[in-house]
């Protein structure tokens, strides 16, 4: 029994410094979760409406571009398309990664049924992993920045693509697959297609109100060299930082629930613990109260 109780000691010093690295790990994610919240909400205005200005010249003028143009595959050759995933880099939240590479190898499968030829770029260390152990390809890779982006992280992924989606033959599309922030208990992994820009005659108004009127100056082709690189940056900034606010909620969430695990199993292995000193004493009473009958019995036969 006293060697049982030594086991249930220790396993309850075990769980008790667990459960202070998970509380730790809580206490950062939730402070830093309130500062990736404040950048999704100041990033998102500006991706939404640079989204709109070049959604009206594309759709308002003839102008041709090479980042609008659906393009047409070389004979004997199957397009090609970018797939951007975000990922972490740090594990410790749960099934957020999980849902995103999920969702990342659902849609390469749809590409691929489309006849089209997949190609990887992906942000995260546990996205570039994944993808190592199972010896993928990936024709791009970053990390270390994944719960903070700044805008120049932003900016070195959104240039690489771009650059791929110029070269001659280079790839035809670019999709981006990132976690959406919608509240501190809810995440939502999503797919969307960044090139070539699609629109659609439609009767109905667009998100956001009626399109202003645009006068473009030198042209609309101009514009759009100048406006389509900044879209793309600035959708790609706004899916980073709407990932590092849904991993922190995730980590938040992951940590609260095993600080509340490793807390049962204390309470559990305390209450064993304690089971097994009782019977500790118990034995020990009935062996003492045992050898004083001996010895009694043995003093009564002298007599």
């Amino acid at each position: 029994m006293a060697g049982q109780l030594r086991v249930y000691r220790r396993r309850i010093a075990s769980v008790k410094a667990t459960k202070q690295i998970t509380r730790a790990q809580e206490l950062i994610a939730t402070a830093r979760i309130v500062k990736a919240q404040q950048k999704v909400a100041a990033s998102t205005p500006y991706a939404e409406e640079i989204t709109r200005a070049v959604s009206a010249v594309a759709s308002r003028s003839n102008a041709s571009h090479a980042l609008t143009t659906e393009r047409e595959p070389k004979a004997g050759t199957r397009p090609k398309a970018a797939v951007l995933v975000v990922t972490s880099d740090r594990g410790f939240c749960g099934g957020y990664n999980t849902n995103v590479l999920r969702e990342a190898e659902q849609l390469m499968q749809l590409l691929r049924e489309q006849g089209k030829e997949p190609v990887r770029y992906v942000v995260g260390r546990k996205g570039v992993s994944y993808n190592s152990f199972r010896e993928r390809s990936m024709a791009g890779t970053w990390v270390g920045f994944s719960d903070n982006p700044a805008y120049t992280d932003a900016r070195a992924v959104a240039d690489e693509v771009i650059e791929a989606f110029l070269a001659e033959d280079g790839i035809d599309e670019i999709h981006l697959v990132s976690t959406r922030f919608i509240s501190m208990l809810s995440q939502q992994p999503t797919t969307v297609r960044i090139l070539p820009l699609a629109y659609e005659e439609t009767t109905e108004p667009p998100a956001g109100g009626v399109f202003p009127l645009y006068e473009f100056e030198p042209s609309p082709e101009r514009v759009l060299d100048a406006l389509l690189p900044q879209y793309v940056r600035a959708r790609i900034y706004n899916a980073l930082l709407q990932s590092a606010a849904s991993e922190h909620a995730a980590r938040r969430r992951a940590m609260k629930s095993a600080t509340d695990n490793a807390g049962d199993l204390i309470d559990n292995l305390t209450r064993l613990a304690n089971a097994a000193r009782q019977a500790d004493i118990t034995q020990e009473i009935s062996e003492i109260v045992g050898g004083a009958n001996a010895l009694a019995d043995a003093n009564v036969g002298s007599d």
